[in-house]
């Protein structure tokens, strides 16, 4: 058989292959995709000295998973996952530890956090007045 002959029968044949199910008068729609037993969250956390994200270059950053179980290269991550589980993803509503006294030395820090919380997208920027009171804010989720 000559080269060409070869080459035109592979070709028929590997469209045939690919083509022939799709040939028939109805389609059938593809299975429905079983969902998970939990809805991911899975965060990026970074920590930058500046005022606006925009305008900071990250220093550190770490990955926190909440679901299924806590992991990530966050220091405390399943203590981090129990507080953001308490305030229901909210950044916002992290309490402040009591009795922690910081000095009132403006050395702006920038955390970011982008992920996802629970199957919804989490974008998030905080600008804390120095360190010590990023680290007030939540006992372990700004602590890295």
């Amino acid at each position: 058989m000559p080269n060409t002959a070869r080459w035109a029968a592979t070709l028929t044949l590997t469209a045939t292959a690919v083509c022939a199910p799709l040939a028939g008068a109805a389609v059938a729609a593809p299975a429905p995709v079983a969902s998970g037993l939990y809805a991911p969250s899975a965060l990026v956390l970074t920590m930058g000295h500046g005022d606006t994200a925009a305008a900071v270059t990250p220093e550190r950053a770490v990955t926190l998973t909440c679901a299924p179980t806590a992991s990530g290269t966050h220091p405390a991550a399943p203590e981090a996952c129990v507080e953001l589980r308490a305030v229901g993803g909210d950044f916002d509503a992290l309490a402040v530890q009591g009795g922690v006294k910081c000095t009132k030395k403006y050395d702006p820090v920038v955390v970011t956090v982008e992920g996802v919380w629970r199957g919804q997208r989490v974008a998030y920027e905080r600008t804390f007045a120095n360190e010590c009171v990023k680290s007030a804010y939540g006992a372990t989720v700004f602590a890295f």
